[in-house]
């Protein structure tokens, strides 16, 4: 599993490789990582040095505290990232959208058809990468126009899938 965490201004690439290593921005670490009484307090290891911190949820991201110090942490899957970077926060609500693969993939379903009225959230096209489905959902209201995809069909990253108006 691939990972994107945020600290402030700084982006941290964590490559998960198995229950006790993992890549972090390119170097390999051996660690342990476990709850502590089942609470809040975690004991890490990381290359054989001990470090207790304190790690619980807080709005969107985790709050964590580590050696005196609080952080807040966004972390997010490498592909959720990719798929919220590829579907933008801010589409206008009278330009054409157009719905465009967030990575290359297999189209599993395709839940609209032209001409269809549809709704901000609305589930389109399903989509499947990496063994994961990802469902590509409308950025706002409107109609379909120009479906260019069909269950079942390979597509490339950045390849448009449908418009919408």
């Amino acid at each position: 599993m691939r990972y994107s965490t945020t600290i402030g201004e700084r982006e941290f690439l964590i490559e998960i490789l198995d229950d006790r290593h993992l890549i972090l921005d390119g170097k390999t670490y051996e660690v342990d990582f476990a709850s502590i009484g089942g609470q809040q307090v975690f004991s890490l290891l990381l290359d054989g040095k001990s470090y207790e911190t304190f790690v619980y949820p807080a709005d969107k991201a985790w709050q964590v505290v580590f050696r005196g110090h609080s952080y807040s942490a966004l972390v997010e899957e490498e592909m959720e990232k990719q798929l919220r970077l590829a579907l933008g926060s801010h589409v206008s609500e009278t330009a054409e959208y157009h719905l465009k693969a967030p990575m290359p993939g297999l189209v599993i379903a395709v839940l609209v058809e032209d001409g269809q009225p549809i709704h901000k959230g609305d589930v389109l096209i399903v989509l499947e990468s990496m063994k994961m489905q990802n469902e590509l959902k409308a950025p706002r209201d409107g109609v379909i126009t120009r479906l260019r995809v069909k269950a079942s069909d390979g597509v490339e990253q950045h390849q448009t899938m449908l418009t919408l108006v």
